[in-house]
Formats: structure tokens, sequence, C-alpha cells
């Protein structure tokens, strides 16, 4: 390759805290615009905001899950500029007292572990939000997200892929969904991400000239907005241009960037301490308080899956992206479920189904699908009618029993009933017959299919290959 691609990354994720950041103003998705703000939030003269304790405790948690110092005496304070969903024209941010500092996430890359960087975790408060409406021609402002709490997590320049920065995002992502900082939904807004992308030559110290894409909505939005940067800036040099410093916003209907304007440095914003804000102070025990609160993260766990339930790396990997998914997933063992058959379930038909129906959380209670593996296992069903069940218990809240009977799934394991159908598919079939005597081992499968065909699939396979075996031995 002639270019060393560089990304670091910015992401914005809204705390799970009741109430906004420095007004007592519901912290809640959704409601008719402008209906959940109120003088605080929206920046009328003469109000005073107060800081909600609750979002420290959530920033600091989320930066101690991310190995990073936490920095005893921080402050607040004014990033100044223009736009018509921020009423005050200033947001309430941090500049040079973060409130976490140098930290790391540890990532799994082509099964290597990877350090990446993160430079800091801040608190500010969220801006409005433009609604823009073609047909009137004309925008309209919802404050309702005004004040709502934010970190802004900062990677280091460590990032050297699209492919590697989706897996941080991804790492990421999962270890603030385990300790419940925030919901993480990217459809309604919770976790956004501006990504920074620069090209150098292989072997050169020095860093290129970053562009900064915003608007950037999923993680598989940011992957393809960065293989398009990249696309972009190597043609650019190769044309003997040269890259601006600039923020583009990123369509990814159309898959394209735009030029939104030059990019600005810190200067810009004219930050100078909030003055309506007292210092923070945190103290060793506060910060110990909240340590003891952080949940196993995603990396103990699939360390735990792998050491203690000889799971796959692959399979431990896939069941701890998703904190639901791990939680459900140790439910089931803990009712006396065979880990690995739990494992294929959770990753084979139940996240095919869960994708086709667009769920977040499996809609049943792990105790059902339990009951389902045991089905299976006392040869009531076969795999096939399992499957079947299954899909039914996406949209029928009845236990998987009943859904047998309802189905009229139930395998059929008593042997007089299946010596009786062996009886007629060979006397059917007696060139299959004379085949398996002449040593042809297809014929036995041939018979078994003819024997399920006549049960409507409801025989028991491993009752039927031994009965057959002994019929045909006999003849």
């Amino acid at each position: 390759m002639k270019y060393e691609t560089v990304i670091g990354l910015e992401i914005h994720a809204e705390l799970s805290t009741k109430t906004k950041i420095y007004c007592g103003c519901k912290n809640e998705f959704g409601g008719e615009p402008n209906t959940h703000c109120c003088p605080v939030c929206t920046g009328m003269p003469g109000t005073l905001p107060v800081l909600n304790k609750s979002v420290l405790d959530y920033a600091i948690k989320a930066g101690l899950a991310m190995n990073c110092s936490i920095t005893r005496f921080s402050k607040q304070d004014r990033k100044n500029y223009f736009y018509p969903d921020l009423p005050k024209a200033y947001q309430i941010s941090q500049f040079d007292l973060p409130l976490c500092e140098n930290g790391y996430i540890d990532i799994m890359v082509d099964g290597q572990e990877k350090r990446i960087g993160i430079t800091r975790i801040h608190i500010e408060e969220d801006a409005g939000k433009l609604i823009h409406d073609d047909y009137g021609n004309m925008s309209i402002v919802d404050y309702n997200r005004c004040g709502v709490p934010l970190i802004e997590i900062v990677s280091e320049p460590d990032l050297r892929s699209p492919e590697e920065a989706k897996i941080f995002l991804e790492t990421l992502k999962s270890i603030l969904e385990y300790t419940e900082v925030s919901d993480c939904k990217m459809q309604e807004g919770s976790l956004r991400c501006d990504v920074n992308v620069s090209l150098r030559p292989v072997g050169a110290k020095e860093y290129g000239t970053r562009c900064e894409m915003k608007n950037v909505n999923s993680f598989s939005a940011a992957f393809r907005a960065m293989q398009f940067e990249v696309k972009r800036q190597s043609e650019v040099l190769d044309g003997g241009g040269v890259i601006e410093q600039e923020t583009r916003r990123w369509d990814d209907v159309h898959g394209i960037s735009t030029v939104m304007r030059t990019k600005e440095d810190a200067h810009d914003y004219r930050y100078f301490p909030e003055p309506d804000l007292l210092p923070i102070e945190i103290s060793d025990e506060w910060i110990e308080k909240i340590r003891a609160t952080i949940p196993e993260l995603p990396e103990a766990r699939r360390q735990r899956y792998v050491g203690e339930y000889a799971l796959p790396e692959y399979d431990s990997f896939i069941l701890t992206s998703s904190k639901n998914m791990a939680d459900y997933f140790d439910a089931c063992i803990s009712l006396g479920a065979s880990p690995k058959t739990v494992s294929n379930w959770l990753m084979g038909d139940v996240l095919r189904s869960m994708k086709e129906m667009e769920l977040e959380k499996i809609p049943f209670e792990p105790s059902k699908l339990v009951s389902l593996i045991g089905l299976i296992e006392k040869g009531t069903i076969s795999n096939n009618a399992a499957k079947k069940v299954l899909a039914e218990m996406f949209t029928d809240d009845s236990e998987p029993m009943a859904l047998v009977e309802k189905l009229g799934l139930a395998q059929v394991s008593d042997e007089g009933e299946l010596k009786k159908m062996i009886e007629e598919v060979l006397a059917q079939n007696p060139q299959s017959v004379e085949d398996f005597k002449a040593g042809k081992g297809k014929a036995m499968g041939f018979l078994m299919g003819q024997t399920m065909k006549i049960s409507k699939g409801k025989a028991n396979p491993q009752v039927i290959s031994k009965l057959l075996s002994e019929a045909l031995n006999n003849m």
C-alpha cells in the first residue's frame, strides 16, 4: 500500500439518567416537540444550571470500565458557537480538565489483541434537533433534546483501517451496555460518532491532514463513510492535490460525503470556564464506590465462557457482544442446559429470527428455550420440529409442549407403531432391500427417508434406524 490509514473516533453517548444534566426535565426519548424542556434547558435569560450528580456517577463508571484515570479536580466550560438548535449560543462542555483521561480498550483483530487508547471522556449537554420540512420549505426546531446528558469519548488515532474502527465501535458499545451507562439505541440517537480520517505515506511518522465526517448514525454507515474517505483522500493525493482540513457530512443514501465547513480548531470555540457552575471535586471514596458497581465486562465474560464452558472463541465473542444475549445465555445455563447446545440455538435460529423480525430482545423467557431443548433431548420432538416450535414462540407465549401439541409435532417413538411403518416400506421397496443386501449403503438412507415420509416427519430417527437395521438384517 502507498498510504497508511489513520483513524480516530469521537463517540457521543447519551447517558441513561432519569433527568437532564442541568435541570429536572425528563431525560426521555420521544414526546411531542418542545414538551420535555424548561427555561433552563432552553437557555432563557436569568436561569441557572444545577449539575445532576448522577451524570458524574455514570461518566466515572464509563471511565473506569475503559481503564481511564479519573480527574480529581475538574470543571466545566462554555463552548461558544451559533446554530439554531443551540438556544444559549453556547454548549456547556469540558475543555482542558476532562473527567476521565488516558484509558484504553483492547479489541480483537484477526485473532490478535490490539490496544486502542482513549484520550479522554468528558461530560457535556446535548443540543436540540432541527426538523426539515421539504414540502413546506421550512425548518423547525425541537428543544426536547437540549440538556440531555452526554459523554464524549475520544479515541487516540490508533486505528489503521475501517475494519478495526468498526470492531472498536462494537466493543465500546458493548461496554456501555454492560455498565448500563447508555442504552446505545442508535436509531434514537443515543449513540453517535464523528469519524476522523487521514492518510500518510507508509513509514512516515507525521500524521496527515485529517478530515472529520459527521451525521454518521450507525456502525455500518461509519464503516462505509471511512471506506469512502480513504478512497477519496487517496485519489486526491495521487492526483498531486492537498488534503484540506474540513468537516464533511456523510450521505449514507448516496454513499458520498460533502463539505460542510472548514474544520474549526479549539480556539474557534472561544472556550472559557463556565461561571455558573462550581468546580468538580472527586474523592477516592466516591471512585471506589462506583468501581464496586461495575459488572463483569464483555472481555472477562468471553474468557469465562471459553475457560469454564469450553466454548469456541467465536461463540463467546458473538454471545458477549450483546449484554441481553449474554444474560440470556447465563440464565439458560443456570437452569441446567448444555452451554454448547444453548450457544448453537442462540447463534443460529434465535438470532436469525430476531434480525428478520427486527427485535432487540428475545421475546420469550430462558426457561422456555431450555424446555424446548429438553423436548429434543427426551425424543419428544425432532430437531426440525423444534425449529418450527421456536418460530412459533416468537409470536405465541404458550409453553413449548403446548405448541408441540397445537402444531401436531410430537415425535413417534412407539416401537410397535414404527415397526408397522417399516414393514410397509420394505414391502413397497423390494429393490432397495436387495440393494442393501448387496452392500449398497445408500439403500438404508432411502428406506429411512421413506419411513419418515410415511410418518409425515414425526417418527423418531434414532428408533427408526435401530428397528430398520434389525428388520433388514433378519431378512
